[in-house]
């Protein structure tokens, strides 16, 4: 009675009101992040699809005339060195990076997560063959890599995509097979086993389902480090080419008039920061939102 007493008047003097109080902070700074991350994520999308059909004004009309004026009411953001109206050109320069980096992460996922869902349900040499694998690709820094092969294979989205993409592959691969070598030793998995069920299909109904919450955080991280590698790449003239607007491409232009017209290189840059920025709030409140040890749940059978 003497050791359980202070229990009984601990949990009757401390009432469900001030526990709930102080979780409740913790549960609205996840809010803000997932929604302020995707609100932001969602305004570039909705402008990278709105681009190719509707700009303030036509970025393939030069006005000599027009050449770095400062942002007003008719130039919002100003213009550049070849009279262009900056606001349209940033509008067209998003269709084209974000375009390159979805496209590239979703060859990285299409390849990297059967991979890795492969390798943790076969095992053995299966297993160790693909982890070297992605050693030798993970040796090479990603921008390295994809300067090698855009030089390989010549400038252009395409081969930025697919330069990307491939060093992406391992990226999944790695986070998939980490996750589901966990996953198989679950007993859900070991009951689908005893019930006569394949690997693959295994992999597909019971550890597939339970790494979708990772595999969202995951797209979300490398789609902005997919921006990234394209403004690289187009910045030093590997990526996209001109007369297509691209965001690396305009910091490389606005560098030589930074005095004349800082704004170019200011506003563009903060495109590109806005954009890593929503994506990776994105990423930390879905983690945040979807992670079972915070929302007290399991994985799902």
């Amino acid at each position: 009675m003497a050791f359980g007493a202070p229990c009984q008047a601990d949990s009757m003097s401390a009432p469900l009101l001030p526990l709930t109080t102080a979780a409740a902070p913790g549960r609205r700074r996840i809010g803000v992040a997932l929604a302020l991350g995707a609100a932001i994520t969602a305004l570039f999308i909705v402008v990278a699809l709105v681009a190719p059909f509707w700009t303030p004004w036509d970025t393939g009309v030069i006005s000599v005339q027009g050449r770095l004026r400062p942002p007003g009411l008719q130039h919002w953001l100003g213009t550049d060195a070849l009279g262009r109206d900056l606001l349209s050109m940033l509008m067209k320069g998003a269709t084209a990076s974000i375009g390159v980096a979805c496209v590239a992460v979703l060859v990285g996922a299409g390849v990297g997560v059967p991979l890795g869902l492969w390798g943790a349900a076969r095992g053995g040499w299966v297993d160790e063959l693909l982890m070297r694998a992605n050693d030798v690709i993970f040796a090479f820094p990603a921008l390295l890599l994809a300067i090698l092969m855009t030089t390989f294979l010549g400038p252009g989205a395409v081969n930025a995509m697919l330069a990307i993409g491939i060093f992406n592959i391992p990226v999944f691969a790695r986070v998939v097979r980490g996750s589901a070598l966990g996953l198989w030793t679950r007993d859900f998995v070991l009951a689908a086993h005893v019930a006569g069920k394949g690997q693959a299909r295994i992999s597909y109904e019971h550890v597939l389902p339970n790494l979708a919450g990772l595999l969202w955080v995951q797209l979300s991280i490398q789609l902005s480090l997919g921006i990234v590698a394209e403004t690289g790449l187009s910045y030093i003239g590997l990526g996209t080419q001109p007369p297509r607007p691209s965001w690396g491409r305009m910091l490389a232009d606005a560098q030589t008039l930074t005095v004349l017209a800082p704004t170019l290189a200011v506003f563009t840059g903060i495109a590109v920061v806005l954009a890593v920025l929503g994506l990776h709030l994105l990423g930390d409140g879905l983690r945040d939102r979807l992670d079972p040890r915070l929302q007290g749940a399991g994985v799902r059978p």
